[in-house]
């Protein structure tokens, strides 16, 4: 059962989405109440449990194939000239009455046998898990946490402290089934609050969904959950593996390379005292233990089979039981022992850093520099960014309304030295030379990328609602503005949209470049004195209204880019051989996304940033504010970022002085 989603909440869920690649996009931070929770071992006592919508949450549509064969062509429209779009129309057409029907056909009857999960959830572990290609740049995404508004409290270590323990409430919270559920609620006064709460935990779980829906209030899949704390992807030749042991206590901490652990959760369960974990990061900070001269955290930045391989080894090698310490941490720790210097160097550092200092397997590695700022980089085939940005949003509140340690707090008088374990692996000289060029890989790689940033600061969010003007379609319009002023073209564009609607939804693609804004672009860049402000503006709102059906089409999983992947997916595992719409060069063309964009908004986050998803694309983070607008993008050397972002600010510029009803210079 799907029932529609009114624009509202479809909004807010296209936030959520993370893509491959790219950027966590977050749902708005809302307050979740605390009830007779611990101090110290609880965020909150829910009174609705926390998966107490799961099993009756819709299930993930498959559109009907011919809508599909439908948004496709109509994304293709603005990307190919009259000949090839002809050729695409007719190769498109014969794969709807023909293969594809079969396909589809097929796919509907196997979604039909596994009413448990979603018909994309499958393939898209398995894409993820698949893929050879380093998850540093490739995948993992980061978003930097904004610093704590009391400047004491952003001390490496006081914070760090905080952020673990926050971080251990979370876990301890979610596993005790006391974490409010993830809804989206369209009318709070109705749905969040206690009376509806109590109402609806008597409710049955396989009838709950329902009566939520009943009061505006659309719960979230939290199947992704429980990947977050103890996880790890493991490196196998031809397909990774993920692995979760709930039952490890202890944290990895990473300094200079080297590696760490100790408990943080005690033999019944409870959070260790917060004045011990301080000390014992105290002792790994004053720990005079040089760089790791063969760090092993940069095998993690490796090509999947080749780090499959020297994982192989290290367990010859006999550090199969430390390798394993390492997969079980509830989470990594990074402590910097730099400081940064501007929004840049923060990207730079949060994205990549310098290999050494990283897990990058760990399901999510909270990152702290010397100066205090911090981060969360994450790893992508266990889950996308609404379980992260939940963390990082709960982890933020707490640590800054409920700090555990202050400024002024001893560090507890235990003996660290004991408790804290420094990890040392047995390396032959073939591994040694395996974590040199895995070095090597990584620094000729990484120092290919340029991250540069723009904030425009002469209107936003506010003003655009104002003019009844999508501030999403405003600025997704600026890309292909930008683009086509500096290259002189339309190209593939994808935007992220989360469909953690459904169960086991995942992500689904917006095609942000349309024949509307190809000609609305054009209008501006190469034709600025041919149209009136009147003309401008309706052209305006037709990209606007266009962009708005797109989005709430993509939430209600009704995009085309998941349902064409499952059928390419299903032929391929029966060994069928492909239609040729697969092996058509608009597919091809389509799928790559020179601009690939995510946006990003929460009072926990400064900005969130990914690299760019082919070499000559884009990697583009942005949000958009109540009165300015900010751009985080990424570049390999085949396009030029600073020149984008010009182009960006001087098409935002143009769009909105012809809202403010005024002619273009």
């Amino acid at each position: 059962m799907a029932s529609p989603l009114p624009m509202q909440c479809v909004a807010s869920l296209r936030k959520s989405g993370i893509h491959l690649r790219a950027a966590a996009l977050g749902i708005n931070t809302r307050h979740y109440s605390s009830k007779k929770g611990s101090s110290t071992e609880y965020l909150n006592q829910s009174v609705v449990p926390s998966m107490h919508y799961q099993k009756s949450l819709p299930r993930l549509p498959i559109p009907k194939l011919e809508d599909t064969v439908g948004r496709y062509l109509a994304a293709q429209r603005p990307l190919l000239d009259d000949d090839q779009f002809r050729t695409t129309e007719k190769i498109a057409q014969d794969f709807q009455n023909g293969v594809g029907k079969q396909l589809h056909e097929e796919l509907v009857a196997q979604d039909k046998n596994n009413k448990h999960t979603s018909y994309i959830s499958g393939p898209w572990f398995d894409m993820y898990l698949s893929a050879r290609d380093s998850v540093v740049l490739n995948f993992n995404p980061f978003m930097s946490f904004n610093p704590d508004p009391k400047t004491e409290y952003n001390e490496q270590l006081v914070r760090a402290t905080n952020v673990v323990c926050s971080a251990v409430r979370f876990m301890k919270t979610l596993r005790a089934g006391l974490l409010e559920p993830e809804v989206f609620h369209l009318n709070p006064a109705k749905s969040d609050t206690d009376g509806f709460k109590r109402f609806i935990r008597w409710v049955p779980s396989s009838l709950s969904w329902y009566g939520a829906y009943m009061v505006n209030a659309y719960p979230l899949d939290m199947s992704q959950y429980f990947r977050l704390f103890n996880s790890t992807r493991i490196p196998k030749r031809g397909r990774d593996e993920l692995f979760t042991d709930e039952k490890a206590r202890h944290l990895l901490v990473m300094r200079k390379g080297n590696m760490y652990v100790f408990d943080i959760v005690d033999r019944d369960g409870n959070l260790v005292k917060p004045a011990e974990i301080q000390s014992h990061l105290k002792y790994i900070l004053c720990d005079p233990t040089p760089p790791a001269a063969f760090p092993l955290g940069v095998l993690t930045s490796e090509n999947r089979d080749v780090w499959a391989g020297l994982r192989d080894k290290l367990v010859a090698a006999g550090n199969a039981e430390d390798l394993r310490i390492v997969d079980g941490a509830l989470f990594c720790l990074s402590l910097d022992d730099e400081s940064m210097k501007d929004h840049i160097h923060i990207s730079h550092n949060m994205l990549h850093g310098d290999g050494c200092n990283r897990w990058f397997d760990k399901s999510f590695t909270v990152i702290l520099t010397k100066d205090g700022q911090a981060a969360i980089n994450f790893e992508h085939s266990w889950g996308d960014g609404v379980a992260v940005l939940r963390v990082q949003n709960e982890i933020f509140k707490d640590t800054t309304e409920r700090p555990l340690v202050n400024p002024g707090s001893a560090a507890a008088a235990v003996d660290s030295a004991s408790a804290v374990r420094r990890l040392q692996f047995n390396l032959d000289s073939e591994l040694e030379n395996g974590i040199k060029t895995a070095k090597e890989n990584f620094d000729s790689t990484v120092s290919t990328l340029t991250i540069d940033a723009m904030e425009f600061k002469k209107g936003g969010k506010a003003q655009l609602k104002k003019s009844k003007i999508s501030p999403d379609a405003v600025v997704q319009l600026a890309f292909q503005m930008a683009f086509l002023r500096q290259y002189g073209q339309t190209v593939a564009t994808y935007e992220s949209c989360s469909t953690a609607a459904f169960r086991h939804g995942r992500t689904e693609t917006i095609r942000p470049a349309t024949i509307h804004t190809k000609r609305c672009s054009h209008a501006f860049v190469l034709q600025p004195g041919q149209h009136s402000v009147e003309q401008l503006q309706a052209m305006l709102r037709e990209c606007s209204k266009y962009h708005g059906q797109l989005t709430k089409e993509a939430a209600m999983g009704q995009g085309f880019d998941r349902h064409l992947f499952a059928l390419r997916y299903l032929a391929n595992s029966r060994n069928e051989a492909l239609h040729s719409l697969y092996s058509d060069p608009a597919y091809a063309a389509i799928n790559h996304n020179v601009l690939s964009t995510s946006t990003l908004t929460s009072p926990a986050v400064n900005l969130g940033g990914f690299a760019p998803v082919v070499p000559d694309g884009f990697g583009v983070g942005y949000g958009v504010h109540d009165d300015w607008i900010g751009c985080n993008v990424s570049s390999y050397p085949a396009r030029n970022v600073h020149e984008f972002l010009q182009c960006v600010h001087k098409s935002l510029e143009d769009i909105f002085t012809v809202l403010e009803g005024k002619t273009l210079g």
